[in-house]
């Protein structure tokens, strides 16, 4: 067959196309789109908290890995987050990599954290020393309201697709600059399941 007979069957309408080039095209066009889709959830800008505003009272919804920031009873914001390890149920020991859920203060800010800057939460508190001194262990502490880990920036908001911490409630480290300034040391945080 010469040239010519090689195009005639290449259209006639018998002739099948090459279905591994099909689907490299799909695959193609499928890894551009979830690429850009991907893109978008990591840069798109969160809003900002206006200035003069001082958050007095913090809601974390475990369950739903919300954290929802209120000034004067006003919802101001809220934040998608990631909690302990072990997210389901109050943290009961040191290790059990729960997140606690009560009602707690802010007692604390550090602004030169290992996880970009840090609001201390007042756990343990009277209840939960109690509940762990029946189970014949320490209660732990040091639960913190905190940024990713210094060096690890780059995951942004895809932190959130899973729990990592050691009973802490993580933020990106945008949200966690926002959070910081306009929260006060003593703001009541209550965590719920």
């Amino acid at each position: 067959m010469n040239r010519r007979q090689d195009k005639i069957l290449e259209k006639s309408p018998g002739r099948r196309k090459d279905p591994v080039t099909k689907y490299k095209k799909i695959a193609l066009a499928a890894f551009i789109a979830i690429s850009l889709a991907l893109g978008l959830y990591y840069f798109y800008p969160i809003k900002k908290i206006p200035g003069n505003i001082i958050i007095d009272n913090i809601v974390v919804l475990k369950s739903k890995h919300q954290l929802w920031a209120y000034s004067q009873g006003r919802l101001i914001a809220i934040y998608k987050i990631s909690i302990g390890k072990n997210p389901v149920g109050n943290k009961e020991y040191e290790g059990d990599q729960k997140t606690p859920e009560g009602i707690y203060k802010i007692d604390s800010k550090n602004p030169h954290s290992d996880f970009h800057k840090n609001l201390g939460i007042s756990y343990p508190n009277e209840e939960d020393i109690r509940n762990s001194r029946q189970l014949g262990k320490p209660p732990g502490g040091d639960i913190k309201l905190h940024g990713l880990k210094n060096g690890q920036e780059y995951l942004g908001k895809f932190q959130r697709w899973m729990d990592w911490t050691n009973g802490c409630i993580a933020l990106t480290n945008d949200e966690m600059d926002e959070l910081y300034d306009h929260t006060p040391v003593g703001t009541r945080i209550e965590i719920r399941k």
